[in-house]
């Protein structure tokens, strides 16, 4: 965050002490941190593969929210926990501007990075359908533009925050009659964007949802996205979707987390993860399991609660472990804090990419970065309103300019790179994703470095 002398704080001040000395960490203490990193990672993928996304299925079940809908609504909320905490710290505790500069900084690795995860890491390509990632990336630009525009002068007011929450409100109507806009929308354009409706009929094809096998045409198998099918069998029916139904009970219930794995590899690490196992598997219901399966609210709050300070700890272990190799603050800001912050965002969508939920993963990939942005009126309007109704917060707005041409293009380059890949997820995409996600990371780290603009970065202190 930066203060009125113009210099940048460093971001270890925004975290308590290490256990170790500078010299310590040199000497052979920083692989204690690595060993943390990585231990954290560990913990996110349990975190959201066990409860976080269990608990979203049975959300969208009970709402009937489509795979989009449901990435972009409550998986986005629950996978941007740690952003919306960083905005409520940097409003009412650090004073500074972490808040707007770590969810600004963070979001074409959000956008572009995490797409090249999906792509890269998942085993099988996934269909998309053009209304989801259309209707997602305009919420984006129109909420980066409101965000830009009112930190533009260096002052929040309370009904420029208010704003912020009014579009996002907005955003979540757009998203109760989605069924309906896509089907006028299809309507009015199908016959002039063909490529965008026999993408649609083979993500259709390819995924029969329940109570819709007996129809057919593009309408129809579009409105089929009722269904959030995100652990769905070889049958078409997840175990859940024939309890909802009606069709069958559950004769099993669901194995246990201590169920021991039959591979080597899965072996070793479930022997490593074994005390993140037990720690969770003591504080969050295992909503999966049927006595558990009507507390799926408290679940999804819980694991979010803990993806929140699981995030923390990794962001703090990555911030000392950057220092000690001596990495510029502003490369460090751009790369690893960025990275650092979107894990669970990065996790989440890569699962769900892997098994087949393409619109699920790219809804969250968008959607995240829309809450992302609109949060922060949250904690701007509970200041500004509530708590100092004297005058407006003041924030920096330094590099205005470049961190607005960058998110806009980062957002125009994603939808060009899936429309152009034939409106599918796979290796290709990822690939170009990550060009793209490097050469925009390298063209920031030259500007804070005062090499592109003439305006260098200046930690304070040095």
């Amino acid at each position: 965050s930066e203060n009125r002398t113009g210099c940048v704080l460093s971001a270890s001040s925004e975290f308590p002490e290490g256990f170790f000395t500078p010299q310590e960490r040199k000497d052979g203490g920083i692989v204690i941190y690595f060993l943390i990193i990585l231990y954290m990672f560990l913990a996110v993928s349990i975190v959201c593969d066990d409860y976080f996304l269990p608990s979203l299925e049975i959300i969208s079940e009970c709402l009937g929210l489509s795979q989009d809908v449901a990435g972009a609504t409550f998986m986005a909320a629950g996978s941007s926990a740690p952003e919306l905490v960083t905005a409520f710290l940097g409003v009412f505790v650090t004073k500074g501007d972490i808040g707007v500069s770590t969810i600004l900084g963070s979001a074409v690795y959000n956008l572009l990075g995490i797409s090249a995860a999906c792509g890269l890491f998942s085993s099988m390509v996934s269909r998309l359908s053009c209304w989801p990632l259309f209707r997602d990336c305009l919420a984006y630009t129109i909420s980066v533009a409101a965000v830009l525009a009112m930190i533009s002068d260096n002052r929040i007011y309370w009904y420029e925050s208010a704003s912020l929450l009014l579009i996002y409100g907005c955003y979540i109507l757009v998203l109760c009659f989605d069924i309906k806009i896509n089907q006028y929308l299809m309507k009015k354009f199908s016959p002039c964007c063909t490529c965008f409706t026999k993408a649609m009929e083979e993500n259709a094809e390819q995924q029969p949802l329940v109570g819709w096998r007996e129809e057919s045409g593009p309408l129809i198998c579009q409105q089929s996205r009722t269904d959030s099918g995100i652990f769905q069998d070889e049958l078409d029916y997840s175990q859940l979707s024939k309890s909802m139904h009606g069709l069958d009970e559950i004769s099993e219930d669901h194995p246990s987390v201590f169920t021991v794995p039959e591979a080597d590899m899965k072996r070793i690490l479930w022997v490593l993860s074994l005390p993140i196992i037990t720690l969770l598997y003591l504080t969050i219901p295992d909503c999966r399991r049927q006595f558990w399966r009507n507390w799926f609210m408290v679940t999804f709050l819980i694991s979010a609660a803990w993806i929140s300070a699981i995030t923390y700890v990794l962001v703090w272990m990555i911030t000392i472990a950057g220092e000690t190799l001596g990495i510029p603050e502003s490369v460090m800001g751009l790369t690893l804090l960025a990275a650092g912050t979107s894990v669970p965002d990065t996790v989440a969508s890569v699962l769900v990419a892997r098994k087949g939920n393409g619109d699920m993963a790219m809804s969250n990939i968008v959607g995240s970065n829309v809450f992302d942005m609109l949060c922060l009126g949250i904690p701007w309007f509970i200041k500004t309103a509530f708590i100092n109704t004297s005058g407006p917060i003041e924030v920096n707005s330094g590099g205005l300019t470049y961190t607005a041409i960058s998110l806009i293009c980062s957002v125009v380059f994603i939808f060009l790179a899936v429309h152009l890949n034939g409106w599918k997820i796979d290796k290709k995409l990822g690939a170009i994703c990550l060009v793209l996600y490097l050469v925009f990371t390298i063209l920031s780290i030259l500007y804070e470095l005062g090499i592109i603009g003439n305006n260098p970065t200046r930690v304070c202190g040095n």
